[in-house]
């Protein structure tokens, strides 16, 4: 399989990719609106970087693992792994665990599947609404929330799927990157147990998808593992610095939950308004439509910019920053529904739910 494709043969493609939008739909990039990320668009204000995180090595006794720690809830610094991004472990982890059958759902993070089939495992559908999981699998692989469809698992029904997997000397992959906004639900705190593993990311709540650092939460002796694979400095400095200070902020975090919910609120009743099926996050919104490809092309010619995922015919969207903005979006939508022919969509009896 293409390094560059999914499980299901189409290329891999991620939100973000606004040069591409802009040179495909003749619009400049400065007038587009992107919505097709779930990063937090209010990002923590970094304060100013010290001249020596520039002129010095990464210093990994800086205490980042700790701050992490604690803002996480794992056990303690020893269970914490800072890593440049969660892509680098999900590119790496694969061939730290023995090779079998890996669950992965049909719909979620496209780079699970590939990873783990370059690294020899076998890939099957995950159904995530079984209490059980199938003797065949060994290994799973949960996005929870899940991108993009919003769907969410309670923590004791991936902790009975743990101690299932564990039983088979499996392993557990948790993805909670975008868990900042419902932090009981976390499974951090269990990460003391073998075979389970918790991907965190500050890139969603924080808005510092550009620093490039995640943290992979485990077993002290997988993470070793891990670290040897990865190399010493995966962190640069100036992340380091950035990530201490949003995670030392408690005030800023809890003013940014409440208004992420509000928001997140706000979008799903804007689509719903406009007769789409919708679950959504605080981060975004996800709908499944007929529609979805002439939506997103629709909203494509005026400018906006939605992640669509052909496969199962939906679309996500992020949150607009500004008022401004929100306007847009729903100035957009009602242009969409209303315009016939190319440049729009009709309008169908779907209610939404």
């Amino acid at each position: 399989m293409s390094d560059r494709m999914n499980a299901g043969g189409e290329p891999l493609t991620h939100g973000g990719n606004l040069h591409e939008a802009a040179a495909r739909f003749g619009i400049p990039y400065a007038q587009w609106l992107d919505l097709s990320t779930g990063i937090n668009p209010h990002g923590y204000p970094v304060p100013p970087v010290p001249a020596d995180a520039w002129r010095r090595l990464p210093d990994e006794g800086d205490g980042l693992a700790d701050c992490a720690a604690r803002y996480y809830g794992a056990p303690d610094a020893l269970h914490v792994l800072p890593v440049a991004g969660s892509q680098a472990a999900i590119r790496a982890l694969p061939a730290l665990l023995p090779r079998a059958t890996v669950g992965v759902a049909p719909l979620t993070y496209s780079e699970y599947a590939p990873a783990f089939e370059r690294a020899g495992h076998r890939v099957m559908p995950l159904d995530v609404s079984r209490d059980v999981l199938p003797d065949a699998l060994t290994h799973a692989i949960v996005v929870n929330p899940n991108n993009p469809t919003a769907e969410h698992l309670s923590a004791s029904t991936l902790l009975a799927w743990h101690a299932q997997l564990s039983a088979r000397g499996g392993t557990l992959l948790v993805d909670e990157a975008f868990a900042d906004t419902m932090p009981e639900a976390s499974l951090a705190a269990h990460t003391h147990r073998d075979g389970l593993i918790v991907l965190r990311s500050p890139g969603k709540f924080f808005g510092l998808a550009g620093v490039r650092a995640g943290f992979v939460l485990a077993a002290p002796a997988l993470l070793d593992s891990l670290r040897r694979a990865l190399g010493a400095w995966t962190v640069s400095g100036p992340a380091r610095h950035a990530v201490k200070a949003a995670f030392a902020d408690r005030a800023w975090q809890e003013q940014m939950r409440a208004r992420l919910a509000a928001d997140g609120a706000r979008l799903v009743a804007l689509l719903h308004a406009h007769g789409f099926r919708t679950r959504g996050t605080p981060l975004f919104a996800w709908t499944a439509d007929p529609r979805a490809a002439d939506l997103h092309e629709a909203l494509a010619t005026r400018g906006v910019w939605t992640r669509l995922f052909a496969s199962s015919g939906s679309v996500r969207f992020g949150l607009p920053a500004s008022e401004e903005e929100w306007t847009r979006l729903a100035d957009s939508l009602r242009a969409a529904l209303d315009t016939p022919g190319a440049a729009g969509i009709a309008r169908s009896g779907t209610r939404p739910v």
